[in-house]
């Protein structure tokens, strides 16, 4: 074996300046690789990271996925009802303290009650709809990253006055408001209610910001006019990637219908599959590109040794041991791409992530990057490998010249 290396190690830097190429060659394609991954995924993260952290990991409203079984149906396997709905349905969830309780006597993480409701906002001849979210401020920071995307004010703030909103900036922007702001909202039932502004929220996500409000539980069951009235849990899970299954088990347990972030981003999460297969794709030729740089230096390598070829199976080696040198030609130049490729790749995603960005439409100042082990692992996996089949077809085809004819100078 050390012969063999002893050889291939020679043939390689005999010709240094083209080992230098193909080396090169390798550490670009796997530099890029590595600097495309970290870029991509990392601003998946940043983006999944957010629209996560923007709403709670599951919500359950006082809707049904499907309608309670009748009587008849339950007694009669033939029955079937379909379409019957009652003359008045109250809103809201029944017994919500009592389901509260059950949800937080197994579920891993919190729950928090809410109302939802709507309203059109109207300051300074300015009338905007929004999304009104009653929340309790002592329980929301268990469920929401709320408290620590306040820009002014606190979650305690609903405290100071009556009525008391929190506005997303945008939506406060949109209508000209600022903390102290009176204004009014008008209610889905037609009647007014006077408010104040006593704090503003930026979540990051731009629909939120431009059309929510909050305010207490208080002032939402006051514009539902309806005593009492919570439609809305809001669930928040230690694991995220759990959230769905968590959110089938409450639906089985509580019959409200629970809606996890995955089922309420599922256009997202198939686009980011989308992307992915881009991304690998890309990945992917780059290396291959890569890789016609060692074929090439390898199959120049295995013409002009040709007659050291010769010289090795006359003198017993087998076509194996042949085969096995420019095998190995291929793999030095593999490792060495790789190892030259991580360090390009790493200083290439260092000068990414010091580009300063000033864009009044994206909260982040820098470009989101994914530093990852895996990167590193996958592109010199797909290194050697290309650099390996690269170099095992001109190697074959070496093994296989009879030396003689080499001799001769036939060819």
């Amino acid at each position: 074996m050390n012969l063999v290396l002893d050889i291939a190690w020679t043939h390689v830097s005999s010709r240094a300046r083209q080992t230098v190429f193909a080396v090169a060659g390798v550490a670009t394609g796997v530099g890029f690789s590595i600097m495309m991954a970290a870029l991509m995924e990392g601003s998946q993260d940043d983006f999944m990271r957010q629209l996560i952290n923007a709403l709670p990991h599951i919500t359950v409203s006082d809707e049904r996925r499907l309608p309670p079984r009748q009587p008849a149906e339950t007694v009669y396997a033939a029955a079937e009802i379909h379409g019957l709905t009652p003359e008045a349905r109250r809103k809201g969830i029944k017994n919500p303290l009592a389901i509260l309780a059950s949800l937080e006597a197994w579920l891993p993480g919190a729950a928090a009650p809410s109302v939802q409701t709507k309203g059109i906002l109207r300051y300074a001849s300015r009338d905007v709809p929004a999304t009104i979210t009653a929340i309790d401020p002592q329980r929301e920071p268990k469920v929401s990253q709320l408290a620590t995307q306040m820009r002014q004010g606190t979650l305690a703030s609903l405290y100071r006055t009556s009525n008391a909103l929190i506005l997303g900036d945008r939506l406060a922007e949109k209508i000209g408001a600022r903390i102290g702001s009176n204004l009014t909202i008008q209610t889905p039932a037609g009647s007014q209610l006077n408010a104040q502004v006593v704090g503003m929220s930026h979540t990051g996500v731009r629909p939120v910001d431009e059309a929510t409000a909050y305010a207490l539980i208080k002032t939402g069951q006051i514009i539902e006019q309806q005593t009492g009235i919570v439609n809305e849990i809001r669930v928040r899970v230690r694991e995220p990637l759990q959230a769905r299954a968590v959110a089938t088990r409450i639906e089985e347990e509580i019959g409200y219908k629970a809606v996890s972030w995955q089922e309420a981003h599922e256009d997202l999460l198939s686009s980011f599959t989308i992307r992915n297969i881009i991304m690998y794709t890309v990945v992917g030729a780059i290396l291959l590109v890569a890789s016609f740089g060692t074929y090439n230096i390898i199959s120049t390598i295995t013409h002009e040794k040709a007659r050291d070829i010769a010289i090795m199976k006359s003198l017993g080696l087998s076509e194996r041991t042949v085969r096995s040198v420019f095998v190995i030609e291929a793999l030095m130049i593999g490792v060495a791409g790789g190892v030259v490729g991580f360090a390009l790749g790493y200083l290439l995603c260092v000068a990414l992530g010091s580009i300063e960005i000033k864009n009044p439409f994206i909260d982040a100042n820098r470009l989101p990057l994914s530093y990852s082990t895996w990167h590193y692992a996958i592109a010199l996996a797909v290194a050697l490998v290309s650099s390996l089949a690269a170099g095992y077809l001109p190697a074959r085809k070496a093994a296989r010249v009879h030396p003689v004819d080499i001799i001769r100078g036939a060819t």
